[in-house]
C-alpha cells in the first residue's frame, strides 16, 4: 500500500491510544501519541483553567503541528493518536463555552489555528471512534489517571454534542465511525481484524463504513 497518513479521533475513554498501538503494531505503520507526561502548561492548567488555557492550547497547536507535519514526511504509513483538529473544534470551544478561554482569546487561538492547518498535508483517512458517556466514564474510573479524576459526565456530554457537531461539516478527507462500547482491540484479535478490514475498504474508496 502507498504511504497513507490516519488520524485517530474521539472522545475521552473512547480507545484512540490502544487503537493507534495496535494498527501501527499489526501494520507496521509509524505511531504518534499526545505530548501530556513532558507538557510543560499541564500541572498549572488543571490548577488554574482560566489563567492557563490559552497557553495549553497554543503548546498544544505547535505540538500537534509539527507532530502531523513529521508523521506526513515519513516516507512510512502513519497513525496519530487524536488530530489536531479536535483542539480548535472540540476542547478549545468547551473551554469558551465553560468560561476558561475568553472570547477574545478563543477568536485569537481561532486564526492561529486557521493559519497553521493550512499549511499541512489532509491526512487520507479520519478514524472517529464513537462510544457512548456511561462506558466512557467506566473506562476512565477504570484507568485511575490523576488527571482525568475531575471529569464528569456533564463534561463529557458536552464534547460529545461538539464532536457530533464537527463530524456532521467535516470533510477533508473520508471518515470511518467506530462504535467501540463493544470493541476490544487488546483482548480479541477479531475485533482488531474488523477493523483493519474497514481501513482497507475505505482507502480503497469502498462505500460509507459506520460499524
Amino acid at each position: 500500500m502507498a504511504k497513507k497518513l490516519i488520524l485517530v479521533a474521539g472522545n475521552i475513554g473512547s480507545g484512540k491510544t490502544s487503537l493507534t498501538e495496535r494498527i501501527g503494531q499489526q501494520l507496521g505503520w509509524r505511531t504518534a501519541y499526545e505530548s501530556v507526561v513532558n507538557n510543560p502548561y499541564l500541572p498549572n492548567f488543571y490548577k488554574d483553567m482560566r489563567t492557563w488555557s490559552f497557553h495549553l492550547q497554543v503548546y498544544f497547536l505547535g505540538h500537534r503541528a509539527k507532530q502531523h507535519q513529521e508523521m506526513a514526511d515519513d516516507p512510512r504509513s502513519a497513525i496519530i493518536d487524536r488530530s489536531i483538529y479536535e483542539d480548535a473544534y472540540i476542547f478549545c470551544r468547551a473551554l469558551n463555552r465553560m468560561g476558561n478561554l475568553t472570547e477574545l482569546d478563543y477568536q485569537t487561538y481561532l486564526q492561529l489555528f486557521n493559519l497553521v492547518v493550512d499549511t499541512l498535508p489532509v491526512p487520507d483517512l479520519l478514524i472517529y471512534l464513537h462510544c457512548p458517556g456511561t462506558v466512557l466514564m467506566e473506562r476512565i474510573h477504570q484507568r485511575g489517571r490523576d488527571m482525568e479524576s475531575s471529569i464528569t459526565a456533564d463534561y463529557l456530554a458536552l464534547l460529545e454534542s461538539f464532536y457530533d457537531e464537527w463530524m456532521q461539516s467535516f470533510d477533508l478527507c473520508p471518515v470511518l465511525t467506530i462504535h467501540t462500547a463493544d470493541m476490544d482491540f487488546v483482548h480479541k484479535k477479531k475485533h482488531l481484524d474488523t477493523v483493519l478490514a474497514h481501513i482497507q475498504d475505505k482507502l480503497a474508496g469502498k462505500e460509507e463504513v459506520v460499524f
